[in-house]
């Protein structure tokens, strides 16, 4: 029987909630993730999805509905709760790296450890494991303003996995990368997802991006409209089907 890791249920967000400028961002999302999935999560700008990301993520908080992860209502947790929640179960891959210019690479990577107080030599340990494979082993004393974007963001996937997470959410991960560092960024999360069974869910507007996933889910004004799952489809064939996706939407937003 599949594990569910994620689920929403009603989820919605508003933002200026009761003034004004009310603005409906998510309209009552219901939404399921199951363990060793990995998904894809497009639409047009301002389609909502980024916010729909960081209110499954515990990045923001969601106006209503529930949102549960691992079986745990992000709702009902204090503050530090959410914070050690996130710490054990949750992994975070940004556009722009969201790396401290001021730290080394080591540092960058060991700050979730070093906030949750593990110890000197455990840190290390998980540090140089995964820089090996990951190979930036030879970057961990320089600091980000030395490493190209392709090493940033390496480096900011080791920082992602170093808590063992469950889940990884990624927005726009390659937004800032070459075609050649994007590709081999993607191999990286297929063969964790694989390999290591880690839940991915992620934001993207490329639809090659998208055909590493097995499942899409296309959100369109706030709403998920479409969903697509890869099956038995080659790789080529599921970016075909993406591709058709999107080209519909764009089609009906041009004849709107």
């Amino acid at each position: 029987m599949e594990e569910l890791v994620l689920e929403t249920r009603h989820l919605k967000k508003i933002y200026n909630y009761h003034t004004d400028n009310e603005f409906e961002a998510l309209h009552d999302i219901n939404f399921k993730v199951y363990r060793g999935e990995f998904i894809a999560v497009m639409g047009p700008s301002g389609s909502g999805k980024s916010t729909f990301i960081n209110n499954i993520s515990t990045i923001d908080m969601y106006t209503s509905g529930h949102v549960y992860i691992n079986g745990h209502e992000i709702r009902t947790m204090s503050a530090n709760e959410i914070g050690t929640f996130r710490y054990k179960n949750l992994g975070f891959i940004f556009q722009d790296f969201n790396l401290l210019e001021s730290h080394t690479m080591y540092e960058n990577i060991a700050m979730p450890l070093s906030l949750a107080h593990v110890s000197r030599d455990e840190i290390d340990r998980r540090i140089r494991d995964l820089a090996e494979k990951m190979d930036i082993v030879q970057l961990l004393k320089k600091y980000p303003y030395e490493c190209s974007g392709g090493q940033r963001q390496r480096t900011a996937i080791c920082r992602a996995l170093i808590n063992n997470p469950h889940i990884i959410a990624a927005d726009e991960p390659t937004g800032n990368l070459d075609s050649k560092n994007s590709s081999e960024l993607m191999k990286i999360l297929v063969r964790l997802n694989r390999e290591n069974g880690v839940t991915i869910v992620m934001v993207t507007h490329d639809p090659l991006i998208a055909s590493y996933s097995s499942r899409l889910i296309y959100i369109r004004d706030g709403n998920i409209e479409s969903e697509l799952r890869r099956e038995g489809r080659t790789q080529d064939e599921y970016f075909q089907k993406i591709v058709e996706i999107n080209s519909a939407e764009s089609r009906e937003i041009l004849a709107e």
